[in-house]
């Protein structure tokens, strides 16, 4: 896939916060970072970048549109607000971060100005997040599956979302997993417990494993330089058939996020 299969995610992280997290990520091999408009921390995710030294070529960073920017008229601008905040010409992947509530705004309308965004060069790649698979046909609908370079969704051992998944790989579209980890919860579990201790791995590092070996984009965020260390380790660990088998087991449907008034109905 064109996108990067690991990067670091910044929900919930501000200001000085965001900044660290960033720096530290960007100092120890990190080079996609995941932000949005909602999140609040573009302009620190812009400053830390532009502190980094790292190259603007060597980067790939994802912004998110909010649901109250998806009309046509307001994603061009809205894109434009936050390529400032980022210091930055251009986002390599602009997603529509949730479908708008009540179908206020139709999928193909913001489809079609994420397409002239890109026309614009204000983004290198369009994609999608929390679409379920009646959202994704319409995406596809508006604009071809090829124009769609992924479907960001929470995914975790927890939450497989395999109809989704199947759709989507059906047609193309990469996937990116959000909540990967499910909020630690996947951390205490014991069968992941199990698997990283037959591997000398940390259960982080498992999870994020097997994401990665099933073909998923990650990005796990944390404030801590041990733990932004140790995730990206996740990259060279192979699991087992066995292990992936184990862990496939755990599917419950955990759904972690699911605002109301935002979240579509789920497949």
């Amino acid at each position: 896939m064109s996108i990067p299969a690991f990067g670091l995610g910044t929900f919930r992280l501000k200001d000085e916060v965001v900044k660290a997290s960033v720096s530290t990520a960007l100092e120890l091999g990190y080079r996609a970072i995941d932000t949005a408009q909602i999140y609040g921390n573009e302009a620190a995710v812009g400053e830390a970048i532009s502190d980094s030294g790292v190259a603007r070529k060597d980067l790939y960073i994802t912004t998110k549109i909010w649901v109250e920017n998806l009309g046509a008229e307001q994603v061009i601008s809205s894109l434009k607000e936050s390529l400032t905040k980022l210091k930055t010409d251009y986002v390599d992947l602009t997603l529509i971060h949730w479908p708008s509530p009540g179908n206020a705004v139709s999928v193909a309308e913001t489809m079609h100005a994420l397409v002239e965004a890109k026309k614009l060069g204000l983004t290198r790649e369009i994609g999608i997040s929390n679409f379920t698979v009646a959202l994704m046909q319409e995406a596809i609908d508006a604009v071809g599956a090829e124009a769609i370079a992924t479907n960001q969704i929470e995914l975790s051992p927890f939450l497989q979302n395999q109809t989704v998944v199947d759709f989507a790989r059906k047609n193309g579209i990469a996937i990116t997993s959000y909540m990967t980890l499910a909020y630690g919860d996947a951390l205490k579990d014991e069968t992941i417990i199990a698997v990283a201790a037959r591997h000398d791995a940390t259960p982080a590092q498992v999870v994020l494993a097997w994401a990665l070996q099933l073909g998923y984009a990650v990005i796990p965020s944390s404030t801590k330089r041990e733990n932004l260390a140790s995730n990206l380790l996740a990259q060279q660990l192979k699991l087992t058939d066995a292990d992936m088998a184990d862990i496939a087991k755990l599917e419950r449907n955990g759904r972690l996020v699911s605002p109301e008034g935002l979240a579509p109905e789920w497949d």
